[in-house]
């Protein structure tokens, strides 16, 4: 037996720490079993630990879009007994039994090996937030953008996405610009990098299809009316990586950045990224910002603790990243 925060819909919808056998987990899909050490809580596990959101798609589930530990075994060959090795997104927590869990059964070649420079508690304290950033700014520079081209937008700043996003573009030598609500906190954002803060909240209103060019570029988790906004105020030929719906999944806009001043407006999805891609993403990371760097802005909580912080989660009442140990 081991413990993991389970999902159930019946007779109504329910999230416990639970004991679940190793034989329902062996029926998921897979080659390899690890014991999961670190995990983290994202605001998508916690949208499905509250039910706030249609993210399991089967019952029951075990939530949790990340993990990290050591492989116990394996019939995969592409990892061994005894290998460090994470995952991000695939499926895990929506199709896939996930890592809030004290064991997961994989499959081996969705494994990445951690960094040399990573510890599994590390690449958690990235996660899927810090991977995407790093996908994010990766897309920015394939699109030519460079630090001598003036400054970056980023928005959901106190979030996980922002934050990383932040640390690294800053450590790239980009001028970044921090956007958010939270304007009362300046001194977190240059902590992190950002060289002043933006209020996010005139962003939520509706503005001209084209405002002045401000930015080279922007990393937008809001979507909605922020993004149209963001995108209005793109210089020619800059670009904007689209990774996030906080604000809404609708794009109430214009074309007219895109056709008049050239501004890409590229897609960025982190779930079933290619594996080059996501080597990609970890090397950027795993090159610029030191486990020490990161384990310094993130809080650990356990197991026990993830139901109860998901919630203040959902109420916006946090900031930053969560790690959750596992044992």
């Amino acid at each position: 037996m081991f413990k993991a925060l389970y999902l159930q819909d019946t007779p109504q919808f329910s999230c416990s720490l639970s004991s679940i056998s190793l034989d329902e987990l062996y029926r998921e899909e897979g080659d390899t079993l690890v014991e999961v050490e670190y995990s983290t809580l994202n605001y998508k596990d916690a949208l499905a630990i509250t039910n706030q959101g249609k993210i399991a798609r089967r019952f029951p589930m075990i939530p949790g879009i990340d993990l990290a530990g050591r492989v116990l075994e394996s019939r995969s060959d592409a990892v061994k007994e005894g290998d460090r090795v994470f995952i991000n997104g695939l499926g895990l927590g929506e199709n896939h039994y996930g890592g809030l869990s004290e064991r997961a059964y994989l499959r081996g070649e969705s494994l990445l090996h951690l960094p040399e420079n990573y510890s599994t508690f590390d690449v958690m304290a990235f996660g899927t937030a810090g991977y995407t950033a790093a996908l994010s700014v990766a897309r920015l520079l394939e699109l030519g953008l460079m630090p001598e081209k003036g400054e970056i937008l980023v928005s959901g700043a106190t979030g996980g996405v922002g934050m990383v996003a932040i640390m690294l573009l800053s450590k790239l030598g980009f001028e970044v610009v921090a956007l958010t609500s939270k304007i009362d906190q300046p001194q977190f954002f240059t902590q992190i990098g950002a060289q002043r803060v933006e209020d996010a909240r005139p962003y939520y209103e509706a503005g001209r299809i084209l405002q002045k060019g401000q930015y080279q570029g922007a990393i937008d988790v809001l979507g909605s009316q922020p993004l149209v906004n963001i995108c209005a105020q793109i210089q020619y030929g800059g670009a904007v990586a689209a990774c996030g719906l906080a604000r809404g999944m609708d794009l109430p806009g214009s074309v007219a950045p895109f056709i008049l001043r050239g501004v890409t407006l590229a897609g960025i999805d982190s779930v079933m990224a290619p594996r080059s891609a996501r080597m990609r993403a970890w090397k950027l990371l795993s090159d610029n910002i030191s486990g020490e760097e990161i384990r310094s802005q993130v809080e650990e909580i356990s197991l026990t603790e993830a139901i109860p912080v998901a919630k203040k989660m959902i109420d916006g009442q946090i900031r930053g990243r969560y790690v959750v140990k596992i044992r």
